[in-house]
């Protein structure tokens, strides 16, 4: 069932030694939202593209692979081959963005750009138009478990104002520190899917954090109308 709020629990904060079970636990989400890190972009190395390969063999969701690396121009076909359906890297990270979004799009795959907290949203006023999904970091990539970056709801403001500018409709993402408590905000400013870590997998009961979640979302676009 597709919903209009995306809520993408992060497998980060999944037990692995349980992986196939905790996939299970999440099955009413939207996406899965997929972690990957190089200990050089940020300080901690996650996991690559094998597990990717494995992962999708235990869920139908979609995979949101968020390249948090140094070389995106090379993991990106990497992530690709190994079945992600979103491919998300950095704008930090990047040399050609443009060219990188569209390989990834060739490819059959939607192309999604990050950006960190102190990146200004006036850097994709370019490529807006050729994305299908924005993230928005709202705390520094690395760890999980940080406080929310206030700042991150006028940043949302200001990248659905940019949106509806040139008439295009990406999905809005936001990455840190989301719960059912600034769900409803979030959405409100213009976000439309919420990546959950331990806001999702800190509960026993993982299908009513998920319909808290986007019960929150909702909430939130009653409010935006």
């Amino acid at each position: 069932m597709q919903h209009d709020i995306y809520i993408a629990p992060s497998i980060l904060s999944a037990d692995f030694l349980h992986l196939g079970d905790e996939l299970d636990s999440i099955a009413t989400a939207d996406l899965v939202h997929y972690d990957v890190m190089d200990g050089h972009f940020t300080a901690n190395i996650t996991y690559g593209q094998f597990v990717l390969g494995q992962l999708k063999k235990a869920t139908d969701l979609p995979v949101d692979v968020h390249l948090m690396v140094t070389n995106p121009e090379e993991a990106v076909p990497l992530f690709i081959e190994a079945g992600a359906d979103i491919v998300n890297f950095h704008w930090e990270a990047q040399t050609h963005a443009h060219r990188l979004v569209q390989q990834i799009r060739e490819a059959g795959r939607q192309a999604a750009i990050t950006l960190n907290p102190a990146t200004p949203v006036s850097v994709l006023e370019s490529i807006i138009d050729d994305l299908d999904m924005v993230l928005l970091m709202s705390v520094n990539p690395g760890y999980g478990g940080q406080k929310f970056i206030e700042s991150t709801y006028a940043k949302t403001r200001a990248l659905r104002r940019m949106c509806n500018e040139h008439h295009v409709n990406p999905r809005i993402e936001i990455d840190g520190g989301v719960g059912a408590g600034n769900a409803e905000a979030l959405v409100a400013a213009g976000a439309d899917t919420l990546v959950a870590g331990s806001g999702v997998f800190k509960y026993a009961d993982r299908a009513a954090a998920i319909t808290e979640l986007r019960a929150a979302g909702e909430r939130g676009r009653l409010v935006d109308a």
